[in-house]
Parts: structure tokens; sequence; C-alpha cells
């Protein structure tokens, strides 16, 4: 029987690729969690396949990571900070299906004139897709699954509670997941009481979240703090009220570098760099 096999493999090797990949992608579509999207519309995710990476990754050096992940509700996040987030990540977030194809396209030719990944074309589904189910890998493979969950999540889940979620998962920090979680460890107040500038900040980081602290003035984050910011004035988006306005910021800390931006609850550090086209995990 063995012997038979063997010759039918080798008379029919185009075959027996074909077959082979066939598997494969049936194996890989397996993975895909159609059910568990559906869930999502009243379940709040306790812990991503993001958390479990980083998890693996520090006991692979023979570390313990801390999760900090506390879920707020959509209602209880200013305004101000999903503006921050929307016009930072994803402008047609409202408008489009979950895939900017126009974002794609430029992506494609930035990419292709400078010869590296540049430029990312996430949208924020398609980044909420990655952080839940799959993994900061750049296979193709990855990508496909990618594009598949990122339809589902817009087929099954209004806009807002998207939103919600995304807000609730990604990462802001080494061991930080979520809006609260990182309010909290870097401004030492609730999300629901973030300042304009707070919101721009946070907002700045999430491209390369475990290289940058929102609350150092390091030139990475001043620089993506101002595009944020002039992006919601040309929207029109900045609506503080006047005791906000007249309020003064409180002083940030300029702190030494040292290893990443999550040990904000355990040293001073942070290893920013200058690097305007990095990115950690929430983008790509």
């Amino acid at each position: 029987m063995i012997a038979r096999l063997v010759r039918w493999i080798r008379e029919h090797k185009v075959k027996t690729l074909l077959i082979l990949l066939g598997v494969f992608m049936l194996a890989e579509a397996l993975t895909i969690p159609f059910f568990d999207v559906a869930r999502l519309k009243t379940h709040n995710p306790t812990e991503t396949a993001l958390m479990r990476q980083r998890i693996h990754e520090a006991e692979s050096e023979g570390k313990v990571l801390r999760i900090r992940h506390t879920w707020i509700p959509l209602s209880r996040i200013p305004r101000s900070v999903i503006d921050a987030v929307i016009v930072a990540e994803d402008g047609t977030f409202y408008t489009h299906g979950g895939i900017d194809w126009f974002e794609v396209h430029e992506s494609i030719d930035r990419n292709i004139d400078e010869h590296r990944i540049a430029r990312g074309a996430s949208t924020i589904t398609q980044q909420l897709a990655k952080n839940l189910y799959l993994s900061t890998s750049k296979d193709p493979i990855r990508k496909v699954k990618e594009l598949i969950i990122t339809l589902l999540l817009e087929k099954d889940l209004s806009k807002n509670r998207i939103l919600e979620l995304y807000l609730n998962v990604i990462e802001w920090g080494r061991g930080i997941f979520g809006i609260e979680a990182a309010s909290q460890t870097y401004f030492g107040k609730s999300a629901s009481s973030l300042t304009l500038d707070e919101a721009a900040r946070l907002a700045a980081v999430i491209p390369s979240p475990l290289r940058h602290r929102p609350d150092v003035n390091s030139r990475y984050v001043a620089y993506r703090t101002r595009i944020v910011l002039t992006r919601l004035s040309a929207r029109n988006l900045i609506h503080q009220s006047p005791e906000e306005e007249k309020a003064p910021n409180p002083p940030l800390k300029l702190q030494p570098q040292t290893e990443d931006a999550g040990q904000a609850s355990d040293s001073a550090g942070s290893s920013d760099t200058t690097d305007f086209d990095e990115d950690d995990n929430n983008g790509l």
C-alpha cells in the first residue's frame, strides 16, 4: 500500500502538491474564529492572541509578564480620545467596510518606491482582528486570515462596538492593554478623565507602543502628537471646555531611557527613538 502511494506521488507530483496545498489551506481556514466573532456582540474578551504572544515571549526570556487590562465602556471614554485615535489610525473608519483600499494603494506605492515597509495600511478593524486572534507576524497567510476576520467583524459588529473593542484591547506598552490601563499607568487617572493633550499623546504612540511612552517628551511623541492635533483641528474636532482651555497641562516627565515603554509601573524608563515609520504590533 505504501509502495503504491509512493509510486503514485512520484508519477503525479503536481497533483500531490495541489492536494497538500489544499489540505494546508483547509487547516488554516479551520482556525478562523467564525463563531467567536459573533460572540463579541455581547462578550468582552479578557485575553487576546497578542497578550498570549507577549506572555510566551517573556517566558522564553525567563521572565514573568504581568498583564494590565481593565475594561471601560465606550460611553465613558471622552470624545476627544475617540477622535484622536480615529484621526491617528484610521480617518475613514466610519465609512469603509473594514479595508481602506485607497490607503492600501498608497502604501504599496510608497513601499515600492522606498524598497522597504515604510507605511502600513491597516484599518482599526484590521488591527483589532490581528490583536484578538492572530500575531505580529507579517507572513502572507496571516494577512489573508486577517482580511477574512476583518470582514467578519464588520459584518457582525457595529462600528461603535468595533471601536470599543479596539480601545480596550490594543497594546500601549509592555503588558499594558487597553485605554484604561494605559491611562492609569501613564497619567494616574481613569481614561474617562483624559485631557485632549493626553488623548493625542496616547494616540501618537499606537503604532509603536513598545518603543515610546506618551508621558515622555521625546522627539517622536512630540512630532506624532502635533500631527494628531493638527488633524483634529482640520476636522473641527477640538472642543475643549473653557475650564480645560485655561488649565495648564501637568508637566510631563522627562525620563532617562532604559529598556522599553512597558515598564511604566516598574521603572521610570523609556527607549524612545526618532524613527517615525516604525511599527511594533498595532499597525501593519
